[in-house]
C-alpha cells in the first residue's frame, strides 16, 4: 500500500517538476529538442527519376555503335543507319545541321503569322510568301541561294572529312573555331554571347532542335489539312475548344 501511494505521490509531483523547470528557465533545452524534432518533421525527401542513358525505349537494348558517349545519344537508330563509323561522323553533323535550320524555320514561320495578327507587322503568311514580290525574281534567288549554299556545304564536308582544315573565316580573319573540331561555320558570329560548348548545352541543343523538326513537319501537315497556320489554329481552337479539335477536322 505505501509502495502504491508513493508511486502515485510521485506521478502527481512530475508534472509540477517539469513546470517547475520550465518557469526556472531550463526549458532551453526542450524548446531546442522541440525544434530540432519540428525541423526533421519538416524535412522532405525529394527524388529524381532519369532515363537510363542509350535507351530511347526502356528495356530495348542499344546498338553497340550507340554507346552514349555522342551528346543526345540514346540509342535510337533502329533502321540501322549509323552502323557505318563514317556515316555516323556524317549523322552527327546532319542531324545538328538540320536541328539548326529547323529551330530558325519555326520561329520564322510562327512569329511573322503571330506579329501580322496582332498588327505589329503586315507580311504575307509563312505558305504565301512564295507569292510575294520580292527585289528579285524566284529563279534569280533560287540561283543565288544555291550558290551560296553550294559554298558553305563543300567547306562543312572538308571539315567533316578533315576536321579543322576549314576552322578560320576567310573573310573574317579572327573569327575561328578551336582546332581539330567539327563545327563549321560555328564561331563568334552564331555564338554571340559566348556559351561554353558543354555537353550540357550540347544535349539541350539537340533536344529542342528534334522537338523543332517535329514542330516544322507538323505546321506543314497542318496547313495541309486546314489551309491555315499555327497560330490560326490554336485561335481557331480557344475560340470553341469543345467543338475546333483534331477529331472534328479529321471528321471533315
Amino acid at each position: 500500500m505505501a509502495t502504491v501511494t508513493t508511486q502515485a505521490s510521485a506521478a502527481v509531483f512530475r508534472p509540477q517538476a517539469s513546470k517547475a523547470r520550465f518557469l526556472t528557465g531550463s526549458s532551453g533545452k526542450l524548446a531546442r529538442d522541440f525544434a530540432t524534432k519540428t525541423a526533421r518533421s519538416k524535412t522532405t525527401t525529394s527524388l529524381k527519376v532519369e532515363a537510363k542513358k542509350g535507351e530511347w525505349l526502356p528495356g530495348l537494348p542499344s546498338p553497340a555503335y550507340l554507346n552514349g558517349s555522342l551528346p543526345g545519344d540514346n540509342g535510337f537508330d533502329p533502321l540501322g543507319l549509323a552502323e557505318d563509323p563514317e556515316n555516323l561522323k556524317w549523322y552527327v553533323q546532319a542531324e545538328l545541321v538540320n536541328s539548326r535550320w529547323a529551330m530558325l524555320g519555326v520561329v520564322g514561320m510562327l512569329l511573322p503569322e503571330v506579329f501580322t495578327k496582332i498588327g505589329i507587322i503586315n507580311v504575307p503568311k509563312w505558305y504565301d510568301a512564295g507569292k510575294a514580290e520580292y527585289f528579285a525574281s524566284s529563279s534569280t534567288l533560287f540561283v543565288i541561294e544555291f550558290i551560296l549554299f553550294h559554298y558553305v556545304e563543300i567547306r562543312r564536308w572538308q571539315d567533316i572529312k578533315n576536321p579543322g582544315c576549314v576552322n578560320q573565316d576567310p573573310i573574317f580573319k579572327n573569327y575561328s573555331l578551336p582546332p581539330n573540331e567539327v563545327g563549321y561555320p560555328g564561331g563568334i558570329i552564331f555564338n554571340p554571347l559566348n556559351f561554353d560548348p558543354t555537353v550540357e548545352a550540347k544535349e539541350k541543343e539537340l533536344a529542342n532542335g528534334r522537338l523543332a523538326m517535329l514542330a516544322f513537319l507538323g505546321f506543314i501537315i497542318q496547313h495541309n489539312v486546314t489551309g491555315q497556320g499555327p497560330f490560326d489554329n490554336l485561335l481557331q481552337h480557344l475560340s470553341d475548344p469543345w467543338h475546333n479539335t483534331i477529331i472534328q477536322t479529321l471528321r471533315g
